[in-house]
């Protein structure tokens, strides 16, 4: 989903880095963050001994969730993968509130955060991003009828609604950018109550979640269009990638060069996360890259990707 926009969304397009070398890192599994493997082994090694990784997720479908006591999901099905490539054979996931995903990884509850989060520079600042895995454009979930007649933030913000969102994600930043009332909620199903109950008017998150969620519920809702967010003029261009904690750009490195490999195949890529309801339209963006998404700068890298993205410039 995950999160600041505006606080801009950045977009990764994959540099490979070798692993041919593992340095001392601090171990990225669950134990204590700056504490190496045995003998000193760096974080992939260490992995790769003990057979796992475990990854924190937040429960938000179709990304990262359980279904029936089993972790599945699109960043899931990505991870098994990558990782499966890498030598590690099994994925266990810890669910993690929104806000606690990247203060939990830098305390090293876990390895990696595997849930979708946007690549956002403040939070580049607090940890190691992969190249986008995936693209994201936001919706909202709203009353049958769409009576407020919702189509983007700024009719959002015209009608002077009250917004449900994730606390932490980046469609709290885009109410916050533009003087929208909101409510912070710890996840979409909260986020359907607060919109079923009239705490809120409609829930803002990414198109995909909103269609998985409204799916799956019998309440008398719809899902709006979905857009890509305008801040000041700006498009608030998104992507997700998998979350590492600083120290292990080792690992981080052959995260990428594994997933380089799947982005290059669009067929590949969508054999992985299509069962999850991915289409072409999340596909990551050529030229899009994390390195651009953490500087922020969005107008320049509205104007560069124009023409990927569909747009006149």
């Amino acid at each position: 989903m995950s999160t600041s926009r505006v606080r801009p969304l950045r977009r990764v397009v994959f540099a490979a880095g070798s692993v041919l070398t593992l340095a001392a890192l601090a171990a990225c599994t669950s134990t204590a963050p700056d504490a190496g493997g045995a003998g000193g082994a760096g974080a992939l090694e260490q992995l790769q001994e003990d057979g796992s990784i475990t990854v924190a997720f937040n429960g938000e479908e179709p990304y990262s969730y359980e279904d029936g006591g089993d972790l599945t999901g699109a960043t899931i099905a990505l991870d098994r993968e990558i990782f499966g490539e890498l030598g590690v054979e099994s994925v266990e996931g810890v669910q993690t509130e929104w806000n606690s995903l990247i203060p939990g990884l830098t305390a090293g509850r876990y390895d990696t955060v595997s849930a979708g989060m946007s690549i956002l520079p403040e939070r580049c600042s607090a940890a190691l991003f992969s190249e986008p895995e995936i693209m994201y454009t936001t919706a909202f979930l709203v009353p049958e009828g769409n009576p407020d007649n919702l189509t983007d933030m700024q009719s959002a913000q015209d009608a002077g609604v009250k917004l449900a969102v994730l606390s932490g994600a980046v469609e709290s930043d885009y109410a916050d950018e533009l003087d929208i009332e909101k409510i912070e909620v710890g996840d979409g199903q909260d986020g359907l109550d607060a919109v079923t109950s009239g705490r809120a008017d409609a829930l803002a998150l990414t198109g995909i979640s909103l269609r998985t969620l409204a799916e799956k519920t019998d309440a008398p809702v719809e899902v709006t269009d979905s857009f890509v967010a305008e801040i000041d003029g700006v498009p608030q261009i998104g992507a997700g990638a998998e979350v590492f904690p600083k120290g292990e750009e080792e690992l981080r490195d052959a995260y990428n060069e594994k997933l380089a490999e799947i982005v290059s195949d669009k067929e590949r890529w969508l054999e992985i996360v299509e069962p999850f309801g991915f289409t072409e339209a999340e596909y990551p963006v050529e030229g899009l890259t994390t390195e651009k998404l953490c500087e922020g700068d969005l107008d320049a890298l509205a104007e560069e990707l124009a023409p990927e993205l569909g747009q006149d410039g």
